[in-house]
């Protein structure tokens, strides 16, 4: 799990905009988990998602556009910009139980209720 000192310096590295949003450090976990579960590619996809709205959705939680791109920082395996990730375009819907140890997650459930599975290509 990302460490809450993990993040700051993230934050201090990516967000260069004083205005970009950090409610809280699980945002970017809960962006982490998601970006996690995607099959990864070699390149930048070039078809453009909503991504922050499908984390959102799955999530429960509200996450900023900077929440997601500090944890595709954070990521090892992820390249590129929001929202063109080096993730698959058949995306994977990931298991609930990613967000087992994130206390924010399910905290706005007005998120999760327009969460549709069948948007997703595969699931874990």
């Amino acid at each position: 799990m990302l460490t809450d000192q993990e993040i700051q310096l993230a934050i201090s590295q990516v967000s260069k905009n004083p205005d970009n949003l950090h409610e809280h450090p699980d945002c970017v976990r809960i962006a982490y988990a998601w970006l996690d579960a995607q099959k990864k590619i070699q390149s930048a996809c070039r078809q453009s998602y909503p991504i922050k709205h499908y984390i959102e959705k799955w999530a429960g939680r509200y996450v900023s556009e900077s929440d997601v791109e500090v944890a595709a920082y954070l990521h090892p395996e992820i390249k590129g910009k929001y929202p063109n990730f080096s993730i698959s375009s058949n995306l994977t819907e990931p298991s609930r139980s990613r967000l087992i140890s994130i206390s924010e997650a399910m905290t706005q459930l007005n998120y999760h209720n327009s969460h549709d599975p069948k948007k997703y290509k595969h699931h874990e």
